[in-house]
């Protein structure tokens, strides 16, 4: 009878064990990739939490069932919102929020309630769903009812929890007190259905829904003499329902208990909100949420027991003005222990012996401190009472330790001018002390008026060109100050190497076909072919044009021979030495009547051009710099005092000013001239144009990297026709009356740019 009891409490120890020792040292990378909050039905909202893999969570109700707050457990947000401003009937936002406990990430997930609502939670191997329904209007706002929350479980381990066996049942509960956090620990034989909820008294009340109890586990524990942050713990079954165990617990103050599931062992954990940084928003170091800023909530007195409540919203940007109610940022924060005071015209003293008590600090007061006063003050911390109450009755406080001194403000304030005054006596009475500053980068007359900013009015700086030190003449205290300024300035300078490359290429296409042909033919009595005619007794016809190579004695048929022709069509093409080619060809009769005459001449060319030209520089950080090379150019001028010479630059250039960041990258201003002069076109004295090429701008580059900082691309196409008249447009016949021209030509220019900085640790340390 008893071996099966104890192996179902050594199982559940043994599951209990796994999960808690999986739980701890999973520090695996979980993320929660997105939130996100839809109406599902009237009085109905559901919560979407999706992550990487299978959640682990606790889950409370905070600022008197206003918000709902979930911690996911070594997890990071990876692309979820920080902020959901677009609520509903249930939800009037979300928060979502990374902080660390522990050296372990942690995520939350705080839902602020538009009403009183009921929530279940339950786990999925990719996240969380979180059902919300609307509670009775009639219920109070500091007891939300959740109806269930459960942890993450397999998902064999929850169909198990939706069907409970009869078998399940409690085999323990335990208590366990370490300094500043309690814990208790509710073994049960396997999973079942749970809800945890903070009733309207502060007691935190843990149900499982079909469970059995043992008789001699219903009982009530006192361990209020353990000092810890809990008293009592009571465990029962409902009378309305047997199948249901209550575990009541009774904390101590202003603490709240978070539940969570390890295996079939659920676990409550109360710990002091200084202590326990998964009860507040921030972590354990005090840092603020990543991943967004950080701005201060007014929130309910209730819901800020320490400093770390006041930053536990956070949103980014403007979202806070949509969905914080009003920020505190500049308003001082209380941490004290909180109190109701309801006074009429009590005597301050007495007021002030409370405070110490509930404080437990001592409290010393002036003579001048005397009345009464008229209070009614509930849930606050009792620091913040204290500061009212003063501020009440024109008094004023100075803490030191534990020590509180109170007297009118009036009082303090001359304290303070009269504190101020013996300072400058002091200074005024010190010895003054001679120092030697040497300055080593910096230019030590330029720290000068800086530094002088520091000394009082009895001191002196000067400075010794020759060695770049520092001469300071004044009290300890100032010359240390100097110092500490002088060695924050005298810094390394970066030094940043500025390459510019300028590429060119051109490409150009030409091609030229064109042709020339002439004859003549004769009728004359001298050749035997007689007109018969008085008139015209003899005909010559022959071509009009003459080729300038081979230059024709007239226009006389009589003369147009072969190596004198005179041309009909002369559409010749561009040829030359070491351009194209032509061919030519001359037919006539024996009796040099008829004579033709036909030359072909033809010219293609291309070519490709490439011009890299690189200028670099070496330069200090926000000094500019100019690196140029070119020529200077001759051009006459005719004036009256005769012929003048003036000389036009044609150069490369470079001018730059760079600036080196704090994260590594160089800001700067850089100017680029690439002028060239030109033969090809000439004036008419035959003086050269300039070809120009310019960029100027303004960038920002990572140190190293190379950006294209400008380019120009240009393109010429051109087709040309020479033809005679009517002749050139018949079809086919007609290419003997023209001439073909084509080009094409095509230039791009590309500039690149690439700082590096030669000092880069001292660039980044500046």
């Amino acid at each position: 009878m008893l071996t099966k009891p104890r192996s179902a409490m050594l199982l559940g120890a043994l599951l209990s064990f796994a999960s808690a020792r999986a739980y701890a040292d999973g520090n695996t990378r979980l993320e929660v990739r997105d939130v996100k909050l839809a109406s599902t039905g009237k009085g109905e909202a559901r919560i979407s939490v999706t992550t990487s893999a299978e959640p682990r969570f606790f889950a409370r109700v905070d600022s008197g069932g206003k918000r709902l707050v979930i911690d996911v457990s070594g997890a990071e947000i990876k692309g979820a919102p920080a902020a959901i401003t677009q609520g509903n009937a249930l939800a009037s936002g979300i928060l979502t929020q990374t902080f660390d406990h522990d050296g372990k990430k942690i995520t939350r997930v705080l839902v602020q309630l538009a009403r009183t609502a009921e929530y279940r939670i339950s786990a999925t191997p990719t996240g969380l769903v979180v059902d919300l329904a609307a509670a009775d209007a009639t219920a109070p706002m500091r007891a939300p009812a959740p109806v269930v929350t459960s942890s993450a479980t397999p998902k064999t381990e929850e169909r198990k929890a939706e069907h409970v066996a009869s078998g399940a049942a409690v085999t323990n509960v335990r208590y366990d007190h370490q300094p500043g956090k309690d814990r208790v620990t509710v073994e049960l034989n396997e999973n079942v259905k749970f809800s945890h909820v903070t009733s309207a008294n502060g007691r935190s009340i843990l149900e499982l829904e079909g469970a059995r109890l043992p008789d001699a586990l219903e009982r009530k524990l006192d361990v209020s003499a353990f000092g810890g942050t809990i008293t009592a713990i009571s465990t029962y079954r409902r009378k309305s329902d047997a199948s249901r165990v209550v575990v009541e617990v009774e904390p101590k103050g202003d603490v709240v208990g978070v539940v969570a599931r390890e295996g079939s062992t659920l676990v409550l954990t109360f710990a002091d909100n200084a202590a326990h940084p998964m009860l507040s928003g921030v972590g354990a170091d005090g840092g603020a949420a990543r991943r967004v800023r950080t701005v201060a909530r007014e929130e309910d007195v209730a819901a800020t027991p320490s400093p770390s409540r006041a930053a536990e919203t956070t949103v980014d940007g403007e979202e806070a003005a949509g969905f914080l109610p009003t920020t505190l940022a500049q308003q001082r924060r209380f941490t004290g222990r909180r109190i109701d005071l309801d006074l009429k015209d009590a005597d301050i003293h007495n007021v002030l012996r409370l405070v110490s008590d509930v404080g437990r600090v001592n409290i010393v007061t002036s003579d001048d401190v005397k009345g009464t006063v008229t209070i009614r003050m509930r849930n606050v911390p009792w620091d913040q009472a204290l500061e009212t109450v003063l501020q009440a009755k024109g008094l004023g406080m100075v803490r030191q330790g534990n020590m509180i001194r109170v007297a009118p403000q009036a009082e303090l304030n001359k304290e303070r001018e009269l504190d101020l005054a013996r300072r400058k006596n002091e200074l005024a009475l010190a010895p003054l002390e001679t120092r030697l500053i040497p300055v080593n980068y910096a230019v030590a007359k330029e720290l000068q008026a800086r530094g002088k900013d520091l000394l009082s009015p009895r001191g002196s700086l000067a400075v010794d060109d020759r060695t770049n030190v520092l001469v300071a003449r004044d009290v300890a205290g100032n010359l240390d100050q100097l110092e500490e300024l002088v060695r924050a300035l005298d810094t390394q300078t970066p030094q940043v190497l500025i390459e510019a490359r300028i590429v060119e290429a051109t490409s150009r296409y030409l091609r030229d076909v064109g042709i020339q042909w002439g004859g003549d033919g004769t009728v004359s009595p001298a050749t035997g072919n007689p007109t018969g005619l008085v008139f015209p007794s003899q005909i010559g016809i022959t071509g009009g044009a003459s080729d300038q190579a081979t230059p024709t004695g007239g226009l006389s048929p009589f003369q147009n021979t072969v190596q004198n022709p005179n041309f009909a069509v002369n559409l010749p093409a561009t040829t030359g030495t070491g351009l194209g080619g032509a061919i030519g060809m001359t037919l006539g009769s024996i009796d040099n009547t008829v004579n033709l005459a036909v030359r072909l001449s033809a010219a293609e060319a291309s070519g490709l051009l490439r011009i890299v030209s690189s200028p670099r520089i070496l330069t200090l950080d926000n000094r500019e710099a100019r690196i140029s090379q070119g020529t200077l150019i001759p051009f006459s001028q005719i004036s009256a005092q005769g012929v003048q010479t003036t000389f036009q630059e044609a150069k490369l250039q470079l001018l730059v000013k760079p600036h080196v960041t704090s994260d590594g990258s160089v800001s700067m201003h850089v100017k680029i001239n690439r002028d060239e002069p030109d033969f090809n076109q000439t004036s008419a004295r035959g003086d050269p144009t300039i070809l120009k090429r310019e960029a100027e701008t303004d960038l920002l580059i990572m140190d190293g990297h190379t950006a294209v900082i400008g380019g120009i691309f240009t393109r010429n196409t051109g087709r040309n026709l020479d033809q005679v008249p009517v002749l050139g447009d018949i079809p086919i016949l007609g290419v003997l009356f023209q001439r073909r021209r084509s080009s094409d030509s095509r230039s791009e220019l590309v500039i690149f740019i690439t700082p590096r900085i030669v000092n880069r640790a001292e660039a980044l340390g500046k």
